[in-house]
């Protein structure tokens, strides 16, 4: 049974999002939907099915010994975005 739900959002943020909606094909009210379904189920990571190329190459990284990844990650991310 669907019931109708009133948000509050900017004026600006709905038109952005009713573009990418379009954009994608889809209402607004499935995106928004489909986000609260990902968001609320209980084991999201069982849910996650991987392609078979990705299956296949899963585990074949070996990052170097005494990386330090937070280090790395946060490193690249201030490259990226600052």
């Amino acid at each position: 049974m669907n019931t109708k739900l009133t948000l509050s959002i900017e004026q600006t943020m709905i038109e952005k999002a009713k573009k990418y909606a379009n954009g994608k094909g889809r209402s607004l009210t499935d995106i928004v939907e489909n986000y609260l379904k990902a968001i609320t189920k209980e084991d999201n990571n069982e849910s996650i099915k991987l392609t078979p190329i990705v299956q296949l190459l899963k585990g074949t990284f070996m990052a170097p010994k005494g990386i330090d990844y937070k280090k790395e990650l946060s490193k690249r991310l201030t490259e990226k975005y600052l």
